[in-house]
């Protein structure tokens, strides 16, 4: 009985370590298939965004004073006056009322444009804040569009991040990160 005792337990060691490497063997045959996808092209997928920005800047504004005489009244009396003054003493007999109504009407019209001139030159100068809206532009990466290959088969998917040169594969899907999109 000895003897088949050391006989069963060597029958029992034999199938086991048959069984055993038959399933090392199974298992590498079943591991033969691929682990990774290769990586063919990525492609940056972006969007261009138009925002609308608030521009501002200071600008120097002229302004005219309010004028008290909007008919420039006063210079024109005043040209007058010295205007008839001068021509009463340019004429002698009726050549001096004639030199005086002349002195008169070119003294008075020299008046007004004086006043014009001076009240045009009375001005002030303030600081305004101008703006307007204009539109920047932006680049934003929103992913990326990846074609891979296993084997003989080719397909593309989305992916958040860039893969590199290869994609793992579990029992034959890719294994994506979060946010990945198959397509």
């Amino acid at each position: 009985m000895m003897m088949n005792k050391s006989l069963w337990m060597g029958a029992t060691a034999g199938v086991a370590l048959a069984v055993g490497a038959g399933a090392v063997a199974g298992l590498k045959i079943m591991n033969r298939a691929p682990q990774y996808a290769d990586v063919v092209q990525v492609t940056p997928l972006t969007r261009t965004i138009r925002a609308p920005k608030q521009s501002c800047h200071d600008e120097s504004v002229v302004h005219q004073r309010p004028s008290r005489d909007s008919h420039q009244i006063f210079g024109t009396v005043t040209g007058a006056v010295v205007g008839g003054l001068l021509g009463h003493y340019v004429g002698g007999g009726t050549g001096r009322d004639i030199a005086t109504a002349a002195g008169a009407a070119a003294g008075g019209y020299a008046g007004n444009r004086i006043e014009n001139k001076i009240q045009r030159g009375n001005t002030y100068t303030t600081s305004e804040q101008k703006c307007a809206t204009v539109y920047v532009r932006s680049v934003k990466q929103e992913g990326y569009e990846v074609r891979y290959r296993v084997g003989d088969k080719e397909g593309t998917v989305r992916m958040d991040h860039d893969p590199g040169q290869r994609i793992p594969l579990d029992h034959g899907q890719l294994v994506l990160g979060d946010g990945s999109q198959t397509s």
